[in-house]
């Protein structure tokens, strides 16, 4: 299940004063353009101003060294001037420093007291960084059931990361009464995001019958969408189904070859265990056969996914 969820990239508005909006703006384009060191000196002003958003920035150029040298201590002094006025994403990446200790004294309470005050703006991320810490027992008692209520929260304005929670806390109930159709549910809502994670784990659904009928050719298709992404999970996931022949449109010789074709391509990616499955089923395979697997996981990853065998 995916977690932690933090602001990973700048957030940019326009400010109010139309001088002002000019210099964020030009921040703005040299940022984009990777003139970081231009970017800076955009912000700074606006920074010592006291612009949270142009603190917030600042504080990530530091945390991530773009433009200065790289200076955690640094980064949390920008992220904590703008979080103590109210800025909700300032105050996710404060959280989240206190969390890993980056800048400051690791500290869970701290890390809880930032996120929940986002949270509390109906910051969706927040909400989920919250449910987090409950569903964990950082910074508070370990509760379920407080996990699922933040989660649900971040979930119902349709954050795919806090749906992938939810949809967890109902397949293995905690903090509400099990209910693999309300998982299914959850974990739909993201993988119709894109999120892969969510999209394997609606196909393990698929795949096992739980909360839909059991579909091996729709646990395909989703397991498929997140293997499309570069995700070594879901490549795994599709080359078992191709090697146990849970699709029986095909033919055998021709479904080990794209079971190799996707455990090998999972072995490139590093997943730890797609070798040993790859050189196992290559056993049972002609030369022919894996030749044109090895020539087919090639196009595919060439072609950044875009240009699969079915």
């Amino acid at each position: 299940m995916l977690t932690h969820l933090r602001t990973a990239a700048l957030i940019f508005v326009l400010l109010p004063s139309v001088g002002a909006a000019l210099d964020f703006n030009a921040g703005l384009r040299a940022y984009n353009a990777g003139n970081y060191r231009t970017a800076l000196n955009e912000w700074r002003p606006l920074a010592l101003q006291g612009n949270a958003r142009a603190q917030n920035n600042l504080g990530f150029m530091y945390e991530n060294g773009r433009g200065v040298d790289q200076d955690d201590a640094e980064a949390v002094r920008w992220y904590r001037q703008a979080a103590e006025q109210g800025d909700a994403i300032a105050q996710i990446n404060l959280g989240f420093m206190y969390a890993n200790g980056r800048g400051v004294d690791q500290d869970d309470a701290e890390a809880l007291r930032w996120y929940r005050r986002a949270a509390e703006q109906e910051n969706a991320r927040a909400q989920n960084n919250v449910g987090f810490m409950y569903e964990n027992g950082r910074g508070v008692a370990q509760d379920d059931a407080e996990a699922t209520r933040w989660y649900r929260r971040a979930a119902e304005q349709g954050n795919a990361i806090a749906q992938i929670n939810l949809g967890f806390m109902y397949e293995n109930g905690r903090g509400v009464a099990q209910d693999d159709a309300e998982a299914t549910r959850w974990y739909r809502l993201a993988a119709e995001q894109g999120n892969a994670s969510a999209q394997i784990n609606l196909g393990f659904m698929y795949e096992n019958g739980r909360g839909v009928a059991q579909d091996d050719t729709e646990a395909t298709r989703w397991y498929r969408r997140a293997a499309e992404q570069g995700d070594a999970r879901a490549q795994i996931n599709l080359g078992i189904m191709y090697r146990d022949l849970r699709l029986p449109v095909l033919n055998a010789a021709y479904s080990r070859v794209l079971a190799h074709m996707w455990f090998n391509i999972a072995a490139t990616n590093g997943y730890r265990g797609a070798a040993r499955r790859r050189d196992g089923l290559a056993q049972d395979m002609t030369s022919a056969d894996i030749a044109q697997a090895q020539g087919l996981a090639q196009i595919c990853m060439e072609t950044n996914y875009q240009n699969c065998a079915e």
